[in-house]
């Protein structure tokens, strides 16, 4: 075991994409557990677009990142010292590690969650962690999915819309159309996952193609995204169309440029819905989900893809992965 622990801390808020500047590595003694307390040493980080909103000094569903404090975020912790009943050496821990090497856990606020046995970490944070849990509850309990629906999803390349296409069409949507950068992208979303089709927003018009598509418009459109492609989809939208609206990764970079969607009129036009929602109030219901999120998984008919970065410091790195489109799946730093 080190005898140092590497701590990623905000060292100050950033305008844009994140930088060396905004990142600083910090070390500090190995924190030793106390009575009804586990050290855990952490293995897997969970890179997620709401990690570079915390980073900003504005409201949310969480308080901001303070200026020195580790960067939050979730991740995979292996137990290595215990002196509590809930936690053993060796038991593999998911929640709110933190960018950082160690942490302690206990029972009560810093309480994690022990993987069940042959979950592995990378499934652990992507079909059955947050990422599937969003897709899930985002697209069938907010967007009220019904068969037949025309389904669009945008950042479908990504580890929640990848996982939003497939559930559509295993929930019977009539056609599930990705919206992704790059034909790398476009062709594994189809070919690999089963796409109806795809669109992609780097070399086509979105507008025309989704006009192509969808003629009658679009019934379900799952908004990872924002911007641009909030606005087309918002022009194609069905009459009693539904707007699920999961993340708006166009513009956290860039917030001073936000406008309202100059489509929004389409909602009253054609007496759609457009609705936002945040995980984490549904996390008592995950167990249901991942029981059938387990199923599809084991007969193949849900298939996962993770793009891991390897090392602490490289972590990021891989936020901004997130933002230039240079991954595919879900992105997990190594530690």
């Amino acid at each position: 075991m080190n005898d140092r622990n590497r701590r990623l801390v905000l060292a100050e808020r950033p305008t844009g994409m994140i930088d060396e500047s905004t990142v600083r590595i910090d070390e500090d003694d190995v924190p030793q557990p106390g009575s009804g307390e586990a050290l855990a040493r952490v293995r897997f980080l969970s890179i997620d677009p709401t990690i570079r909103t915390w980073m900003d000094d504005a409201p949310g569903y969480l308080p901001p990142i303070g200026i020195d404090e580790v960067v939050r975020g979730a991740g995979i912790a292996e137990v290595v010292q215990s002196n509590c009943d809930r936690y053993s050496p060796g038991d593999l821990l998911f929640g709110m590690t933190g960018w950082q090497d160690y942490l302690i856990a206990d029972e009560g606020e810093r309480a994690m969650q022990p993987l069940p046995p042959g979950v592995s970490p990378q499934v652990a944070l992507g079909v059955f962690g947050i990422t599937g849990m969003t897709a899930y509850f985002g697209l069938l309990d907010v967007g009220r999915l019904k068969e037949g629906d025309v389904v669009v999803v945008s950042g479908a390349a990504g580890a929640t819309g990848s996982t939003v296409g497939q559930i559509a069409k295993l929930k019977g949507a009539g056609e599930v159309i990705g919206i992704a950068g790059g034909p790398e992208k476009c062709s594994w979303i189809v070919d690999e996952l089963g796409f109806s089709a795809a669109i992609d927003y780097k070399n086509e018009n979105v507008s025309a193609r989704l006009r192509e598509l969808a003629p009658d418009g679009i019934d379900l459109y799952f908004d990872n995204v924002g911007g641009e492609i909030l606005d087309a989809c918002l022009g194609q939208l069905a009459m009693r169309g539904r707007v699920v609206l999961c993340g708006a990764i166009a513009t956290y970079n860039d917030r001073g440029s936000m406008r309202g969607p100059a489509n929004y009129r389409s909602l009253i036009v054609r007496r759609g819905r457009m609705e936002g929602f945040i995980i984490i109030d549904y996390i008592g219901r995950f167990p249901e989900a991942q029981m059938e999120m387990a199923g599809w998984l084991a007969s193949g008919q849900i298939k996962s893809a993770e793009h891991i970065v390897e090392g602490l410091e490289r972590a990021p790195e891989a936020l901004n992965l997130l933002f230039t489109g240079g991954n595919t799946g879900k992105v997990i730093v190594q530690v």
